[in-house]
């Protein structure tokens, strides 16, 4: 993470820390202040990160021949907790052309009598996207006519820096059941301390009445909590961190990532669709036939990598996208400058000789 350091208040705030039910409440009045409706405490569920929200989240929706449909790019945790939970992955793709939107058409022909659930990561890993309402409600619309329920990962929530500002999918849980899942980690910068949370975002109740609700207190009744201290700081921590915290790490991510969009358009074999507006990564595509002895995006990744040391995500093999990269741009501005010098010496050194 680019010149930002755990907020001096978090620090400060765990010297007065509260008991741990009460991070439940806090969560919720957190939460609150984006949903047109009320969560309460009985709406949150504490896990050890959002990574353990996911595992909660598959294995409380599971069920015999279940199929859950996952974006393509997208997190690749989701497709090995699927594979642990015997789950089968079923992918939607999102849209590079349309700012990395999921295309809704495929969502239905996709989807049958056995589908579960679809994933939405929003602000996006690793497109950097950052949905509209518009598009979030056609998504719970699509998921309403299918009779399935959204996982709404929304671990980058408030991580936006565009023209389009964070929507919760909770605000639209009249229309869809929707597990939330998110954490401290990211907002605050402070993914040591392994502090997350599933919530059901579902003032029609139908979550408790499918037994969904039941699979999630069952799972967390037998599974590791985060640290006691750590959950008794939440209150202080999401209710006393000045603005002008959260203010400086917007300020930072979009200088990075203005910085990291201008330096891949110096590359002439590389690509990138859409400048990002959220999370702390870009999708970049990549056109071999310019360079003339790489082969894919995965010879690409090595040879740069042994060359120039510089490490970016081989998306063919990570995601399922053949000559597509994804760059972070979660780093010093001086590294980051470094990382794309590095890589336009390295096309220089690679391009086709016309």
């Amino acid at each position: 993470m680019p010149s930002i350091q755990p907020s001096t208040m978090v620090m400060h705030l765990l010297l007065e820390f509260s008991l741990p039910e009460d991070s439940n409440r806090a969560i919720a009045n957190y939460l609150n202040r984006d949903l047109p409706y009320k969560l309460s405490a009985d709406d949150i569920y504490v896990t050890s990160g959002c990574l353990q929200a996911i595992e909660v989240a598959l294995a409380a929706i599971n069920r015999p021949g279940a199929n859950i449909l996952l974006p393509r790019p997208g997190f690749t945790f989701y497709e090995s907790r699927a594979a642990y939970e015997h789950l089968q992955v079923r992918h939607f793709d999102l849209l590079p052309a349309r700012g990395w939107e999921v295309d809704v058409d495929a969502i239905e022909a996709l989807a049958d009598d056995n589908t579960v659930a679809i994933v939405i990561i929003n602000p996006g890993n690793p497109c950097g996207s950052v949905y509209s309402y518009d598009h979030l409600k056609m998504v719970a619309e699509t998921a309403r006519k299918l009779g399935i329920l959204v996982i709404a990962d929304e671990v980058y929530g408030h991580l936006t820096f565009g023209s389009a500002p964070f929507v919760p999918m909770g605000i639209f849980g009249s229309i869809v059941p929707v597990l939330s899942l998110g954490s401290i980690s990211k907002r605050w910068v402070v993914p040591g301390w392994r502090l997350g949370w599933l919530v059901t975002s579902d003032p029609n109740g139908i979550l408790q009445k499918s037994g969904i609700v039941e699979s999630i207190t069952g799972f967390l009744n037998i599974s590791t909590d985060p640290a006691t201290f750590i959950q008794g700081a939440i209150p202080q921590i999401l209710e006393n961190t000045k603005d002008d915290f959260f203010s400086k790490v917007i300020v930072t991510l979009k200088e990075a990532a203005d910085k990291c969009f201008d330096g891949i358009r110096e590359v002439p074999c590389l690509t990138c669709p859409k400048k990002p507006e959220g999370s702390m990564f870009v999708m970049v595509k990549l056109n071999v036939s310019l360079l003339e002895d790489i082969s894919d995006d995965l010879d690409f990744c090595m040879k740069l990598a042994k060359e120039e040391s510089v490490i970016i995500v081989p998306a063919g093999m990570a995601f399922g996208m053949k000559n597509w990269l994804r760059i972070t741009f979660a780093c010093e501005i001086s590294a980051l400058e470094d990382g794309l010098r590095r890589i336009k010496a390295f096309h220089q050194r690679h391009v086709r000789k016309q």
